[in-house]
């Protein structure tokens, strides 16, 4: 690991391109291709994920969607949820509720409505949400995502994908810290040494999930901060040969954003989501709430399980909150 602002590590945008080439997959599965590196995951990775399952235990990997949120300013357009309610049961007591033609009785009911980005807590950064140079996933222009969203790479195109073997990498509690400190860039190595320190292997097609503390910490101050588009810790860029080489289906984190921020370069913002989504092909998780699951990996051991995070097939949309499953 190492500090963001480690000018050894630093990089101009001739890198970004140069990284960008080297890990390129367009075309790998087909011209038309909107699944990208999911498509690792085939019915032999879910059979053998579903074996995984040893004691039924099951966790819950999403944060609640209320106006506790993290969204508190720091990235632009985004908002915490805005739950509203439709009917309520008092107004039911209050008969508010008319019975309709011909019926004596109205039912008595609640309903309601929430109004959110759809990248506001834990959720999936769909193919189509990060763009390179005027260019998305598989080589389709940007100008494919316009007013009324994405005509390729949208996040309804893999609803029937997120099934299969997870892997925690606890790289807090490897490294021995209640949480990474802010800037701190977590490299292949780590990944590697950490992985092996569980005494897991990190599989061609499997959802990677990795712990800084982040979340946790914030959680425990009663304060967000800056957790939303703020200092944080992540992956260094110098990942993302790791995440190809890999061959893994998705990559999750406890932070907003996945990789380090500050960032190692003064170029662009994100350099590594340039990378990792448009070239690469990789489905994001940000926003991951992992903190009884790594608890319950650090008492027996096991750091793999059965993964399920369906998104909500909401069509043409870049985005989708979900509320992730870990089952042991």
């Amino acid at each position: 690991m190492h500090n963001s602002s480690d000018k050894t590590f630093h990089f101009d945008i001739e890198h970004i391109r140069a990284t960008g080439e080297a890990c390129k997959q367009w075309g790998k599965w087909g011209p038309d291709d909107e699944k990208g590196t999911l498509n690792y995951i085939t019915e032999k990775e879910r059979i053998a994920a579903a074996k995984l399952v040893k004691k039924g235990k099951a966790f819950p990997l999403g944060l609640n969607f209320d106006e506790n949120g993290p969204q508190k300013g720091s990235f632009g357009g985004r908002w915490n949820p805005i739950h509203s309610m439709l009917a309520s049961g008092t107004d039911a007591v209050a008969g508010y509720q008319k019975p309709p033609p011909g019926k004596k009785f109205a039912s008595q009911y609640a309903d309601d409505a929430v109004s959110m980005p759809l990248q506001c807590g834990t959720q999936w950064d769909a193919l189509g949400h990060i763009f390179n140079e005027g260019k998305m996933w598989n080589g389709y222009p940007a100008e494919l995502v316009g007013s009324r969203g994405a005509l390729k790479n949208s996040i309804d195109k893999v609803k029937g994908e997120m099934f299969g073997r997870g892997v925690l990498l606890d790289i807090a509690r490897w490294a021995g810290v209640e949480s990474l400190d802010d800037g701190t860039a977590i490299d292949a190595d780590d990944l590697d040494a950490c992985a092996k320190a569980q005494k897991v292997e990190i599989r061609r097609g499997d959802f990677v999930i990795f712990r800084t503390g982040h979340m946790e910490r914030c959680l425990k101050a009663g304060d967000w901060g800056g957790y939303g588009g703020g200092p944080a810790p992540g992956l260094s860029f110098h990942t993302c040969e790791w995440i190809k080489k890999k061959e893994i289906a998705a990559i999750c984190a406890d932070t907003w954003g996945c990789e380090v921020i500050p960032n190692e370069t003064d170029a662009c913002f994100q350099p590594w989501h340039w990378i990792v989504i448009p070239m690469i092909g990789i489905t994001m998780g940000e926003i991951f709430k992992v903190d009884e699951l790594a608890r319950d990996c650090a008492e027996d051991k096991v750091y793999e399980f059965l993964f399920c995070a369906p998104p909500l097939p909401i069509t043409r949309a870049v985005g989708s909150p979900i509320n992730p499953m870990a089952v042991k």
